[in-house]
């Protein structure tokens, strides 16, 4: 029934057709084949939705009806509304205009005749932007200023002008108002125009009531000002002038009229008042020395006697200010200043000269000074070279006596000889304490005196107290107790050793009958020592001269040794050391003497040697000795004394004669005795390092020495030998060789010792 060759929509087309008829024809056989009963009751059911239908619309109806009548009401009171926005409107005193879309919907009457060539343009539909180009470009008004001119063409230009200003503008019948304008939150433009005539008015009225009344003010305050003041116009005439400028030049009334010439005023100066004080010439004169210098600046003294300050200034105008000062007051008061000044810089010209002559004078007193301290300096090397020299020679035959008398008592024990050699020994160490404190004191006032600081435990000063002044203080039938302590100072050994020494010799000195007592107290971070005696005391005069030299509280008390060097030691080493030295003492009672030091942490446990070296003090010493002495004397009495105590004594005078000895005895000796300075360059360390390197032992060693120098015990410590000073104290002497030679205890045991000799 279709042709395939047709083109696809008309198949398509024709298609449709064909099953639309076959529907129909479907539906008609459909109908013609129902009941009677299914007609009736389709016919029932189409009358019910008729019926539901027409309710439907009558309800319509009446719903169209109510708003109808609510559309009427409505627009009933949107015309009133409208009315009353109108009415508000031109009931305004400003104009006012809404912009719509930037177009003008809204404005009333005033908005549209204030600007009566704008007039016609005012219309619904206006644009906001030729608004603007209306009023910039306006005859009717002037603005404020071209500021404001500018920005509302500006703003004419923008589609968005809630950033702009208000803009004051004039009618040309002196009316005044401002343009403003604002966006809504709806993008609408509200522009009012406000009136503010009145209130220009009225500040133009206050205005000029201000500047009348600062122009009285004005004219009050430069006619009361202290100094004449005049202008002078561009061509060289008077402005204004007021009365102290006529009164200090003596103006007649005349001149001083607006008016009168620059050449007028300076003629009768010069003729009558300054005589020719103000310079001559016409004011264009004038005008081109002040452009030239900037100011003209006069002092010259009335006929009448005031002086006067008169300055010229220029004016941007062409003109020219001048100011007139009376400065008599000044002027004399700076003729006084220069007169005073005049004569202080002569007063100080002549101090100047005085000072320079001093100061050459102290010059020659300064270069005598220096060559006078070089002198000492030289002086004072040479004595502290000469007590070197004289520390060795003196103390070696000291030395060599000291050993004989020791041998001498040995020998006179139980012989009639025995009292005689007491009394000799009592008076050689007299002799001997005294040769020390004047050696003490010459190394102390030393001017490059260095003492080697060192930490230790002080109970090794006191355990040597002790045993050195023990015998002393027995022989006199004093007690002396020395209390241990376990503290560690910081000090020199040596002197602090001298220091306490002297104290409780000096205790034992000036104490007949009691008791000596040295002990420790510790307060904070210091150690205090102190020594106790029940000796005669000191008055309080006494208590500061007992520390000078050769002074003694009562000379014919003690026991007659010494000669008041003692304290002066005490007191001259401990300024070195940064001690305190203080005493207490009451006559009659006794008196109580203490050293101040620094405390410090241990760096050991501290150990106690009462009676060290006592076991086998007596028996003898089964020892081969290798002594090594330059000095005869010395060698004898040493060899003498260690023969004595049971030793074999290889006695040598220099490192060759020792090295030989050594090879040919073919074995060690126990212990090498070597006096420091032998003969020439050779020295008794080179004699140790050489007989330990020849017998490959290291043998026990011991420098006996009458040189001072700290350098010495420090090498001493590096190579293991021990370091006496002379004169030898023979119970140390004997207790370091037992020390020393002991098989179980020699190296810690001569080490801890060797320290508290030091």
């Amino acid at each position: 029934m279709i042709d395939r060759d047709l083109p696809l929509e008309t198949q398509v087309a024709k298609q449709d057709k064909i099953i639309r008829a076959l529907m129909e024809r479907a539906n008609q056989r459909h109908e013609l084949g129902r009941s009677a009963y299914s007609l009736f009751q389709s016919a029932i059911t189409l009358q019910g939705k008729v019926s539901e239908k027409t309710r439907d619309l009558e309800d319509a109806l009446t719903t169209l009806g109510r708003a109808s009548n609510q559309l009427e009401t409505s627009e009933e009171a949107r015309f009133r509304t409208e009315q009353s926005l109108t009415d508000a409107l031109e009931s305004m005193e400003g104009g006012f205009a809404l912009f719509t879309e930037g177009r003008l919907r809204v404005f009333n009457d005033f908005f549209k005749r204030l600007i009566p060539d704008a007039r016609a343009l005012i219309q619904p539909g206006l644009t906001l932007n030729r608004y603007f180009k209306a009023v910039s470009n306006s005859r009717d008004i002037s603005p404020r200023d071209e500021a404001d001119r500018l920005n509302v063409a500006s703003a004419a230009m923008r589609h968005e002008a809630e950033a702009a200003p208000p803009f004051v503008f004039a009618l040309k019948n002196d009316r005044w108002f401002v343009i403003t304008f604002r966006q809504t939150s709806n993008n609408n433009t509200v522009v009012l125009q406000t009136e503010i005539t009145a209130i220009v008015r009225s500040n133009r009225l206050e205005k000029d009531r201000l500047i009348d009344a600062q122009e009285h003010f004005l004219k009050a305050a430069f006619d009361n000002m202290p100094q004449g003041v005049c202008t002078f116009s561009s061509d060289g005439t008077l402005l204004i002038s007021n009365a102290r400028f006529a009164s200090l030049l003596v103006l007649p009334l005349q001149l001083t009229r607006a008016g009168t010439s620059y050449a007028q005023i300076v003629e009768y100066l010069n003729a009558k008042i300054l005589i020719g004080a103000v310079p001559q010439g016409n004011y264009e004169g004038l005008t081109r020395y002040l452009r030239r210098n900037g100011r003209l600046h006069l002092r010259e003294r009335h006929v009448n006697g005031p002086v006067l300050d008169i300055d010229v200034d220029p004016l941007p105008d062409g003109g020219s200010i001048v100011n007139v000062v009376d400065v008599t007051v000044q002027s004399q008061t700076t003729e006084e200043l220069e007169n005073r000044v005049r004569a202080r810089t002569q007063e100080l010209t002549n101090v100047n000269t005085m000072l320079r002559r001093q100061y050459e004078e102290q010059a020659r007193v300064e270069e005598d000074l220096r060559v006078a301290k070089a002198e000492i300096e030289a002086a004072m090397s040479s004595k502290t070279r000469f007590f070197a020299a004289a520390s060795h020679d003196l103390l070696q035959p000291i030395n060599a006596a000291k050993l004989m008398i020791s041998s001498l008592g040995d020998m006179a024990v139980g012989t009639v000889m025995e009292e005689t050699v007491k009394r000799l020994d009592g008076s050689f160490q007299s002799m001997e304490g005294l040769l020390h404190g004047l050696l003490d004191i010459s190394r102390l006032e030393s001017m490059d005196m260095k003492l080697p600081i060192t930490d230790f435990a002080i109970d090794t000063i006191l355990a040597n107290v002790a045993e050195d002044i023990g015998p002393l203080a027995a022989e006199k039938g004093l007690r002396l107790d020395v209390v241990p302590s376990r503290a560690w100072v910081r000090s020199d050994r040596r002197y602090l050793a001298r220091s306490v020494q002297n104290l409780v010799t000096n205790a034992i000195q000036y104490t007949e009958t009691g008791r000596v007592l040295v002990g420790c107290r510790r307060r904070g971070g210091q150690v205090v020592v102190e020594v106790w005696d029940t000796g005669i005391g000191i008055s309080k005069r006494d208590q500061q001269r007992i520390f000078q030299e050769f002074t003694r509280v009562d000379p014919a008390s003690g026991s007659g040794y010494g000669m008041g060097l003692g304290l002066s030691i005490v007191q001259r080493a401990c300024a070195h050391l940064g001690h305190t030295v203080s005493v207490r003492s009451k006559p009659g009672v006794g008196s109580v003497f203490a050293i101040t030091l620094p405390m410090v942490a241990p760096s050991e446990p501290a150990t106690r040697r009462d009676g060290r070296g006592s076991d086998g003090q007596g028996a003898d010493m089964d020892l081969i000795v290798l002594l090594v002495e330059n000095d005869p004397g010395v060698l004898f009495a040493m060899t003498q004394k260690l023969e004595t105590w049971g030793a074999s004594v290889l006695a040598c005078n220099s490192t060759a004669e020792a090295m030989r000895q050594v090879s040919d005895i073919g074995m060690s000796p126990d212990i090498i005795l070597a006096d420091y300075q032998l003969n020439g360059a050779d020295t008794g360390v080179e004699t140790i390092l050489g007989v330990r390197e020849s017998t490959g032992e290291d043998i026990p060693a011991i420098i006996i020495t009458a040189n001072q120098d700290a350098a010495i015990k420090d090498i001493g410590a590096a190579h293991r030998f021990s370091v006496l000073t002379k004169p030898v104290n023979l119970s140390r002497l004997r207790a370091l060789i037992d020390w020393k030679t002991r098989p179980a205890a020699a190296q810690d045991g001569a080490r801890r010792y060797d320290e508290s000799l030091r």
